[in-house]
């Protein structure tokens, strides 16, 4: 094979480059292939570089990369003749992808031989279906390493599609500079399958390239593979947005429940979505939807696994205390387990532990940049490891295929931050460009009022609405546009218990600047770590609201001359919260 070949439905196989992407619908879907994409400036860019070298198959983005035992090292116009890359500085890397359909869904037996090319070692990591860590380590020069790993491919609802799209495609995805594709292999197999229902936290997340871990969206079920051995599958129906009750509702269920068989385990971790209606409260909707898939699982001769749901990294900034916004949620499960008998991998509790461990700053590194609930791969990574560790203590059908060692550790690196578009492609304008902060804002003159000033700080701070409502406050109504703004901020201790009495917010009272800078903080306090400027004028304003004056100061968003006790207008308001949005 002098040149590598690309991927098209006639010839079954091949190689995916941003070429044959760009025509063909299908490789557009990351469900029904890798699970890489380029990011949106790279699209219509062609930075997959393929070459054909004694070893096999290599991406050639690797400037200065050793690779002086292949074929092509030295070569005019190779990779070594230009210059480093912003990108490349950084470790990013372009995924090699190849992909085969072989005419039926199923499970499969992939076993892929991958030769080292590099004098010194360096990390590889090889994927399988949808971004499912097949395998992480180290090659050296001339190295050899077969990988084996099973995957399940079938059906799926691709995210913005509401009707599903057959799939019989194998995946196959290589990152790293010091490694070749030297051969696929793929036959089919006959073994049970570890299903798994849940959300955003849980499922196949698609990742931009050129990538980096750290700064990649992964739900732990598409890493669970990772912990377990040969022999087993793992189909993951989790998607994002999902609650128990659309789970079902959309027909993500449905599929999942036609191919269940006797034998088969199914994983189920919802509640991060549930927790924003007021129908789906932990012991009433929640619970029972939940007990509902237990039942009709059981009644496929198929094993149940209840999940508790992932903790977030929240914190109110009004204390500095943890603020665990799903407690109630995986108390319901785990009654819900003893009550039906039922395993339960308290996950909420392994990873609430380690946020703590951590705190609000070292814990990042695991979560997607300024996200505070989703993880990235490393954070998927270590919650599918406390997974695996549940699996092999509750289950002992599961047990004999867990590893709970996975491929060693995998700390993060300096990658956690999104990639930034070059200086000679911000001409360019982003498919899907999201809207300006405020930029439907209406009467910039008119005063702000209390109630209006919560849900732009939950818009900027990036805090999970709700529709639920609890009456904390007796001038506040439940049908009343604002009441899930306030019952967010008050979950989220962004409400200075002094700008409350007897019960009453005073939801229409013009908000001062004090007051709004108060609420504000308290929400950054809880994202960010923040210091205090010397700041004199911070005495005229109520003593519960000096310190986020001083810490506005220092952030720069005041100055001597503002009237601290003054209302404060729409517009004004808009333009310094925006200077904060996350």
């Amino acid at each position: 094979m002098a040149e590598p070949v690309l991927y098209t439905p006639e010839r079954g196989w091949g190689f995916v480059t941003e070429e044959n992407r760009r025509e063909q619908e299908l490789l557009q879907l990351p469900e029904l292939n890798s699970g890489f994409e380029p990011v949106w400036w790279y699209q219509d860019e062609d930075i997959t570089k393929i070459e054909v070298v004694q070893e096999g198959c290599r991406i050639t983005d690797c400037a200065g990369a050793d690779n002086s035992g292949s074929d092509c090292a030295g070569a005019a116009g190779s990779d070594a003749d230009r210059p480093e890359r912003e990108w490349e500085r950084e470790g990013r890397r372009i995924p090699l992808q190849f992909k085969a359909d072989m005419g039926k869904e199923g499970n499969w037996r992939v076993q892929v031989i991958l030769t080292g090319l590099s004098e010194e070692e360096q990390e590889v990591l090889l994927f399988l279906g949808r971004r499912h860590l097949a395998w992480k380590g180290t090659l050296k020069r001339g190295e050899r390493r077969t990988v084996e790993g099973d995957i399940n491919v079938c059906e799926i609802i691709p995210r913005g599609k509401t009707e599903g799209y057959p799939d019989t495609t194998v995946d196959v995805a290589l990152i790293g500079c010091g490694a070749a594709l030297t051969e696929v292999g793929i036959e089919p197999l006959a073994c049970p399958t570890v299903y798994i229902a849940g959300d955003s936290t849980v499922t196949d997340q698609s990742a931009d390239y050129p990538y980096a871990p750290g700064a990649s969206y992964c739900g732990w079920g598409q890493m669970l593979s990772a912990y377990l051995d040969c022999g087993i599958t793992v189909s993951n129906h989790a998607h994002s947005g999902l609650t128990t009750e659309s789970f079902r509702e959309e027909g993500h269920y449905a599929i999942l429940y036609q191919r269940l068989k006797a034998g088969d385990h199914v994983l189920l971790q919802f509640g991060h979505n549930d927790q924003k209606l007021d129908h789906l409260k932990a012991e009433e909707g929640y619970r029972d939807n939940l007990d509902r898939y237990l039942s009709e699982i059981r009644e496929k001769g198929a094993f149940p696994i209840l999940v508790t749901p992932i903790a977030r990294n929240t914190w109110k900034g009004l204390d500095g205390s943890y603020n665990d916004l799903l407690k109630g949620y995986a108390e319901a499960v785990k009654r819900l387990g003893r009550e039906r008998n039922v395993p339960v991998i308290d996950l909420h509790a392994a990873s609430k532990a380690f946020v703590l461990e951590k705190g609000l700053e070292k814990a990042k590194s695991w979560f997607f940049p300024h996200d505070f609930t989703h993880s990235d791969d490393y954070g998927a990574y270590l919650a599918a490891g406390w997974v695996a560790r549940g699996l092999k203590k509750e289950l002992t059908g599961l047990a004999a295929f867990v590893r709970t060692e996975g491929f060693g550790g995998w700390k993060p690196g300096n990658d956690c931050h999104v990639l930034e578009i070059p200086e000679g492609m911000k001409g360019k304008t982003a498919p899907s460009a999201p809207e300006e902060l405020f930029s439907d804002l209406e009467r910039p003159e008119d005063p702000l009022t209390r109630a209006e000033a919560l849900p732009m700080i939950i818009q900027a701070l990036k805090f999970f609405p709700t529709n639920v409502y609890n009456d904390m406050f007796d001038d506040v109504i439940g049908h009343e546009w604002y009441a899930g703004a306030v019952e967010c901020a008050w979950q989220n201790g962004l409400i200075p218990p002094e700008m409350t009495e007897e019960r009453k917010f005073r939801p229409d009272k013009e908000i001062t600047l004090a007051e709004l800078l108060a609420m504000l903080m308290n929400g950054f306090r809880g994202r960010m770590d923040t210091r205090e400027a010397e700041f004199p004028a911070a005495d005229q304003a109520p003593a519960f609201a000096r310190r986020a004056v001083r810490e506005s100061a220092a952030l720069g968003l005041i100055d001597e001359k503002a009237g601290l006790n003054s209302p404060v207008k729409r517009g004004d308001a808009a333009r310094l919260i925006g200077r904060l949005a996350l």
